[in-house]
């Protein structure tokens, strides 16, 4: 698997996840929640916090026919147009959010969701850009945000493989190579049987790409398993507090829940590791319990030495039990009392 620079970090095989807490629409209408969401995702362990640029005029039209209501699911009843104006993060708040988290030392990205967006963010100083699940099949906008030269993680819920694979195209095909990609069910909240973490796997073998999950699902589970399946990114949406109500927080964790999927992601990775083999530090100790040879009854010199006197015990004070055909047969050098661990000197 290839790995992506996201600022001064290495992001891919063998670096520790990159954890991301989604706002969303969970600033609720303050630009005070908002910022209390950055330190609060610090504090919860996450390495960056992400934002979603746009206005309801960029995403739809206002128009309330049929094509526009929203019918099912956690929005249902709301119409698309109105649903943006609730959930967006007014571009005026942007830069300064961006500095907020400057200040509390956590990386700061952001969707955008249309070209005049990505030169918005291209004027704040945005370093690397997200494509929103729903914006896979934006061939467009992909290419633009890609001839930024920034890195992009896309998130493919929804896509088919020929629709991700256009999409990876269109990014390389504007010369940008540093891509990683996020299994992601797009369902608000998701649910474990439809993560199909297997289809993550399968992005990293044939796009050669860093790969992790956006995930909608409460808990850790999910999150933990795609890292122990290879993933290096996750990315979680985040609140302060679930009964402050806006479009997203039902499926968004509070700072106690993030932090504990935090805890967990870096145990995983602890009990991943390296390939190595051998007693580890905390193993070397019972090295002493593995078995040997040792004589079991009284042996005189010159007597052979028999499976009624050496056997294969523990601990391992004696020779290897890969030895103990040779050893019988011959005959002690010397008296050998039970008890004795078998050595090489002792047999003729």
């Amino acid at each position: 698997m290839s790995t992506i620079e996201i600022k001064n970090r290495t992001v891919g095989d063998g670096a520790p996840a990159y954890i991301i807490a989604e706002m969303s629409a969970n600033h609720a209408g303050s630009i005070d929640h908002a910022k209390e969401i950055i330190h609060a995702a610090k504090e919860s362990g996450a390495d960056c916090v992400k934002i979603q640029t746009y206005t309801a005029d960029t995403m739809t039209i206002d128009c309330h026919n049929e094509y526009f209501n929203i019918t099912d699911g956690t929005w249902k009843g709301e119409n698309l147009y109105g649903l943006y104006q609730k959930a967006y993060t007014p571009w005026e708040w942007q830069a300064e959010l961006k500095e907020e988290a400057q200040k509390a030392g956590i990386d700061f990205f952001s969707t955008p969701f249309d070209k005049t967006s990505v030169d918005f963010l291209e004027e704040i100083g945005m370093e690397f850009y997200k494509i929103a699940s729903f914006e896979l099949v934006d061939i467009p906008l992909i290419r633009y945000v890609a001839s930024k030269g920034k890195p992009i993680i896309m998130s493919t819920g929804m896509g088919t493989l020929e629709e991700i694979t256009e999409a990876v195209e269109a990014a390389r095909g504007a010369g940008n190579t540093q891509l990683a990609l996020l299994r992601c069910a797009s369902a608000y909240p998701a649910i474990s049987d439809n993560m199909n973490l297997a289809a993550m796997k399968a992005l990293a073998e044939k796009f050669d790409v860093p790969v992790g999950l956006s995930d909608h699902s409460m808990g850790s589970l999910g999150a933990v398993t795609a890292v122990a399946m290879g993933g290096s990114i996750i990315e979680k949406h985040f609140c302060l507090d679930r009964s402050i109500k806006n479009p997203d927080s039902t499926f968004s964790m509070e700072p106690a829940e993030f932090a504990a999927m935090v805890r967990d992601v870096r145990t995983a990775e602890k009990a991943i590791g390296t390939v190595s083999f051998g007693a580890t530090e905390s193993e070397t100790g019972n090295l002493a319990f593995r078995r040997s040879i040792f004589v079991v009854e009284d042996i005189k010199e010159g007597e052979a030495l028999t499976p009624e006197n050496i056997r294969v015990i523990r601990p391992s004070n004696g020779l290897a039990p890969k030895y103990y055909d040779t050893a019988l047969g011959r005959r002690a050098r010397c008296d050998l009392k039970r008890g004795t661990p078998l050595q090489f000197d002792m047999m003729e």
